[in-house]
Order: C-alpha cells, then structure tokens, then sequence
C-alpha cells in the first residue's frame, strides 16, 4: 500500500481500515467525540496587567479547573489539579505565582519538574507570558547545565526559580544559607507531573521535601504548595504521602477534546498450538507508514530502548525505498544526549519533524507541539501510563487516531481482548513508601547535615531520634548538650543518595569511529550490562555500533560504527534468598508468606538475532560483575501440593503457575508486570520446598508484597481462571509463558498444580459457579 500525497488523519484510517490485512487484527474500534470547553470568567481580583497579558495570548476566560485552583492558591489551600494531557495545567500555577510576584516582588517561587526539559519548557512560558503582562519577573532554570557564572545571580536574585527534584537534593538544600532569600520569601512550591513520583523515586522525593520543609519552617516561610497530574486513582492520598500535608483536589476537567479514534489490535496468530503472535513492533511500522506518508504527525511508542532503534531502523528503510520523508523521523530515548533530544522535540514543535520513535521518555508533558497520531507498540504497563502515551495526539479539536498493539506478554493479551479494562477501569493508584529504611536514611543523614535535630523532632510520620541514635553508634551524628543531634562526619551525605536509581553512576557511550572520539550517550549500569557489553550490537539513533571494550571500573563502552544484519539480546539469570520472614500463613497445599529478600542477576551470556525475523544465529559470554538487589516479596512454599510429582513435569508446572500468578498479580494491583520479578525453585535452598516468588523490582520494595500476600486466594483464583480460559493446546506467551519444552503441556501441569492450591469446596464451588470477575481480570 503506498500513497505519499497529503491526506488528512481520518482519511488515511478509512484506508488502513479498509485493507484486510490491517483491520483483521483490530479486537476493538472506539470512537470518542468531541467536548466543548467549560469556561469560567477571569477573577476580579487578578492584576490588570496580567489579565492583558493573558487575553494577549488569547485566553480571556478560564477553564474550570483553572478557575477552581487559582481560586484556591488565593485561598491558602494546597492543591492537586488532576487533568488530561494538554488541558493547561500550567495556568494553574503560573497565574497565582504571577500574581503573587505582581502584588510583592519580593515574593519567590520554587517550580519542580522532574526532568530538565520540562522545567526548560516552563522557564519559556513563564518569560512569555511575564512580558505578554508588562510584569520584570527573574525566571531562571538553576539544574546542572546551569554555568556556574550566573548561579550566584539566581541564588541572590531569581525570583521563581526552576529546577529538578535531583538538583534541589544535592545542590540547594545542603546549601540554604546561600538560598536564604528564596527560603525567606517562599510563597508558592510547584511540584509538577506529580503521578511520576511513585516507586523508589518517589519515596526518594518525598523525603526530599521533608528536608525542603523543614528548611522553609527555619526561615519562618509557609508556602502553598500546587501539584499537577495526569489522571491517577489517589491524587489526593499520593500529594499528601509526598508532601506531608492534605491538598485540595481539583478534577473537573473544563477543557475541549478532539475527536478521537482509539483501536486495539492483535498481532496475527502465527502457530494456534504454541500461541506465538507476530511482532507488535512490525504491526506498528506497519500503522504508522500510511500516517507518515500522508504528512499526519506521528508519534510511536516502544517498552524498549533496544525496541525504539529496531522501529525506527524499520521506518527509515520503508521510507527510503518509497522517497518517503525518512530524514523527518527520529528515534528519542533515555541515552540520547540532551542536543539530541533537544532537538527532536524543537523539531516536532515546529513541524520540521513528522515522525518519533521513543520510549516512555516523551510520555511525560514536554511540549512537542500538537501531534495526530499515537501507536503504542505493547501495552505501557499501566491504564494512567497508556492514556498518558495516546494523549500524546490530539493535542488540539482535530480528529485524532490512537492504536494499542498487543506484545507478547499475557497483560497486553488480556488489555485488548477485554477493552472495557481500559476504557471503563479508573486509573491505577501510584504508590510510594517515604518511611522505606533504605530510602529514610540517607534523607535523614541529609537533613541533620542540613539543620541539627530538635528533642522531639519527627521527619516526617516518623520519631527521629531513635533512628539518629543508631545513626550516632556509626559516628555520623551526635548529640550534644543542648540535646539536639549534630551532623558529625567528614562526609557529604546527599551525594551518596542517587533518587533515580539504586545505582548511582551511568556508563558513558564513547564512538571511536571518527578521528577524534566523541561521546554519543548514556546510560545506567544496569541497563549497560545488557546494551554495551562487549560483542554486544549497540543501537543509537538506527545507527549501528559494535562493543569494543567495556570498561567496568571506569564506566566506559568503547564502540565503533557498523554495518551488520543482527542485533544482540543479553538476559539476566536471577537468584533469590530470603533475609527475614515478616508474615505466614498457613494454605491448602503449603504456605504463604512475604519478607525481605536478596536478589542477585548475572548476564553471562547474549544472543545474536537477525533483523525481521529475529532467528538466533550466534551466541557470546559475558563477563561482567554480579548485581544485588535488596528488597521484599511474596512467595507460595509448596507442601502436599507438591507430592506424586516427576522433577521434571514439577518444574515446567511452577514456573507456569508463577508466570500466571505474576500476570494476575498485575491486573489485580493494576502495576506495571515489570514491576513484579519471578523466581521458581523446585527446591528452595532456604526452606526445602517448592517455592515461586514474586519480588519488588526496586530497593526495599513499597508495599506491593504484603498487598499480595493478602490477597493470596485471589492470586490463585485468578491463576485458576487464567489456565483453565486460555485457549492454547498445552501453554502458551499467553498463560503460561514462552514454552520451553515444546513436548511437554505445560498448562496442564501448572492447572493441576494450582488446583492442589485451593480448597476442595472452593474449587467444586468456582467450577459450577464458573468463571468469576477475578478470572475475567486474568
């Protein structure tokens, strides 16, 4: 199908629609109309000049969600304003603070993003909009590419300063005596893209605005403080586990939306007996080629990065064999240099650009213009997340087209076989533990180098001083005979706490190729032991690049250009050994439990596959460092369930009924399946049973055990439902997971397995009662 004349977005899916080999893979077609916006008149009370400035850039009556939390910043309140993509949240906070520095000029504002893009993003509008109101506003962005030249001036003179949660942790709070007038004057603290703050960096930044309050309380300010969100489940609950105080939450969306096409499509079912699909990344070039061809801008998301380099790789080709616009496609994703992507979003905003291939790292609201069209290659992990990535189009009243592609894994299946999940589910609620001891401790080394502790004093919900005398036995603190703890050691604690990642250091790309060795990217070390290993295929920008030399101790990759037709696949081989038992509980067939675990990965070798069809023509080792992670999880110890079996089959059936139980597991605590590992012993060396587990994926975990092991039995009603509904001969990607073992059915021993898990009646009950919701949500 070629056509490369202009043609609008509908057009071309009426075209798509009509070809028989695209539309038999759509499971769903939704059509979404139009809204008209619900207006409120400006306030009285605003300033003139703002108000001219304002109806200078066409806005001359608010929208109601707008009106709502400027009315409420007047007020005193903190606010959460909780809205869609491109709804003008930032009206929510650049109006009260404009106004507060047009009554007092004095008056400072603290803006926080959580990447470097969005607050350089923020400082643009903020200038425009201050000289649109005849208003002298000090705006500047102060993070690390700020030359050191002009950071004294922001310190002493900027009056809204913008910055990242990274930069406020290592470089401003340690430093408040140089920021006294900021912290003095603070009226008004905005924490944008609150939903990102969920996790580990989540409970890292929750920490961090423990320390920036009390700091504010210190120099006797109070601010108010405005988040901004995506559509989440808990806004309210999330601002106030972050912020430590109860905000206002604002959820009545005044805003128009355009019309809207949202499609769900299945890769084409390759072998009925196996389950194998095709490639979500082929199905997506596929989608976005006529789009691009007829100059519609589009947007395509990848899980990967590897996944970003094969899809944009794929695109430039086509489009090169068809004089279709290949240049104007560009690949964006974490290990890009910031020029780099600088400029992607520079060309998408002024149409220079038709097309990006990125991973969720344009999820986020960096202002890339108004797209047509979002292709989601995989299902993002999470109902918010998806809507998030589809309202990357549609950005204004045009007809916009938003298309999700199953992947391989079973959630994915399950999302567009049952569209209701996503189109009728609330949101999922974003978690975080700020009281996590291996998050806390670092922060409250931070703070008492900050400010000593009063007797008394708590950090946050929790009493300080008994965790500061453990501190004082390790000769950090100590308390002196004015009762309060002193920081005591040489060292600088906030630069031992990375928030982003459990691993503080990244490993710079350096290209060899030419002449003179540049540096093309970066990226965390975790990720390097897959990526840029030596012999791996390193893939950046669709441009080629063999792995030299990987220099571990130096954090250095060392690649040349290349030229060759495979990619390479490295996987991590995982152990797993429980620290500390914190719960059990007797169960039908054995027992469960959940605590504290050590995880250990070990990449030891990588796999050569061919472009297309992805078939294996070569193998590697790989020699590098064992990686530990310390965190929580659940596990199922199996006792008479497990008796009467061969090894063998007992093998196949619990790594089959972990890989249901993890996909249940995702659907029934709406996360993120990578948010969940799997680990299957038939043995356990720690406890002599057969034993599945299910860890956090992230340092010292944040809650998601203990709300499994409560809800064990709905796990294994679920895992039933999912083996026993599935529709493959003997396992599949599916249920139970890749099959392995192409003679053996896997299904059937993971459903006899989990069937010795339930209790009789249960089971006789389900069986006549048939499949129940918590099957459906499997």
């Amino acid at each position: 199908m070629r056509y490369y004349e202009p043609a609008g977005v509908e057009a071309v899916l009426t075209r798509l629609l009509a070809e028989p080999s695209v539309s038999s893979g759509i499971v769903h077609h939704a059509h979404i109309p139009a809204r008209p916006p619900d207006f409120v008149p400006m306030p009285a009370w605003l300033d003139p000049g703002l108000r001219a400035g304002l109806a200078c850039r066409g806005v001359t009556s608010l929208y109601r969600h707008q009106a709502e939390s400027i009315e409420a910043v007047r007020a005193g309140e903190d606010v959460v304003v909780v809205t869609p993509t491109a709804s003008g949240k930032s009206l929510c906070y650049l109006v009260p603070t404009l106004q507060a520095l047009a009554d007092d000029p004095t008056a400072r504002a603290l803006f926080l993003f959580p990447t470097k893009a969005l607050g350089q993003d923020q400082v643009t509008e903020l200038a425009e909009l201050s000289r649109a109101s005849n208003l002298h506003i000090n705006a500047s962005t102060y993070d690390g590419d700020t030359p050191n030249a002009i950071r004294s001036a922001i310190r002493s003179a900027g009056q809204v300063v913008v910055t990242n949660p990274d930069m406020l942790h290592a470089a401003i709070l340690p430093h408040h005596t140089k920021w006294f007038q900021l912290f003095e004057q603070l009226r008004i603290i905005v924490i944008d893209e609150l939903h990102t703050y969920r996790g580990l960096f989540g409970s890292h930044v929750a920490n961090v605005l423990r320390r920036l309050m009390r700091i504010c309380a210190h120099y006797g300010s109070h601010p108010v403080i405005v988040c901004c969100s995506a559509t989440i489940g808990n806004p309210g609950e999330l601002a106030t586990l972050l912020t430590g105080r109860a905000a206002r939450v604002v959820d009545r969306n005044g805003a128009p939306t355009g019309e809207r096409h949202i499609l769900m499509v299945q890769p084409p079912l390759l072998d009925p007996a196996t389950g194998a699909r095709g490639s979500a990344q082929m199905l997506a070039t596929r989608w976005a080629l006529p789009f691009l061809k007829a100059g519609r801008q589009t947007i395509v998301f990848s899980r990967s990065r590897v996944g970003v380099e094969l899809m944009l790789s794929n695109l430039r080709e086509a489009l090169r064999l068809g004089d279709g616009p290949r240049t104007r496609v560009r690949g964006y994703r974490g290990g890009y240099l910031p020029t780099e992507r600088r400029a992607v979003e520079r060309g998408l905003r002024n149409g220079e650009l038709l097309g990006v291939v990125t991973t969720n790292a344009l999820e986020l609201g960096v202002d890339v213009g108004q797209l047509d069209v979002s292709i989601l290659a995989g299902y993002p992990g999470s109902i918010a997340a998806t809507w998030q990535q589809m309202g990357r189009a549609g950005r204004r009243l045009g007809t916009s087209v938003s298309v999700l592609i199953a992947g391989g894994g079973p959630v994915d299946r399950y999302v567009v076989e049952h569209p209701e999940f996503l189109l009728d589910s609330p949101p999922e609620e974003a978690r975080l533990d700020p009281n996590n001891l291996h998050v806390l401790l670092g922060h409250l080394k931070a703070a008492c180098f900050e400010l000593p502790f009063e007797p008394g004093e708590r950090f946050g919900t929790m009493e300080a001083a008994p965790l500061l005398e453990f501190l004082g036995e390790e000769g950090l603190v100590r308390q002196a005979g004015d009762d309060r703890w002193y920081w005591s050691s040489d060292n600088f604690p906030a630069s031992s706490v990375s928030l982003r990642a459990a691993a503080e250091e990244n490993v710079v790309i350096i290209d060899t190729t030419p002449d003179r060795p540049r540096v093309i990217g970066e990226i965390d070390i975790f990720a390097a032991q897959t990526l840029v290993h030596e012999d791996a295929i390193y893939m950046h920008e669709s441009t080629q690049f063999h792995v030299d030399k990987l220099d571990w101790d130096e954090r250095k990759a060392y690649v040349r250009r290349v030229d060759v037709d495979h990619y390479t696949y490295a996987d991590r081989a995982v152990t797993l050994k429980p620290l500390e038992t914190f719960a059990t509980a007797a169960a039908t067939g054995g027992d469960c439990a959940h605590g504290e675990v050590m995880v250990s990965s070990l990449v030891s070798m990588f796999k050569k596959l061919k472009f297309g069809t992805d078939e294996n023509v070569g193998w590697g080792p790989v020699h590098l460092p064992e990686l530990e992670l310390q965190t929580t999880a659940y596990w199922l110890m199996l006792s008479s369930a497990a008796e009467g079996w061969r090894r063998a089959d007992l093998d196949v059936a619990l790594l089959g009924l972990g890989r249901a139980i993890q996909t249940v597991a995702a659907v029934l605590l709406m996360v993120d399946p990578r948010d969940l590992g799997l680990v299957s012993q038939v043995r356990s060396p720690h406890n002599g049973s057969p034993t599945v587990y299910l860890y956090e994926a992230v340092p010292g975990g944040v809650g998601l055990s203990e709300r499994l092991y409560d809800r064990h039995s709905e796990l294994l009603a679920g895992a039933t439902d999912l083996l026993a509904g599935c529709g493959c001969e003997s396992g599949c990607p599916a249920c139970t997971g890749p099959r392995l073992e192409p003679d053996v059915d896997a299904k059937a021993l993971a459903l006899r397995l989990v069937q010795a898990l339930r209790p009789t009646g249960e089971r006789a009950a389900r069986k006549a009662a048939g499949k129940t919701a918590a099957g459906a949500a499997a």
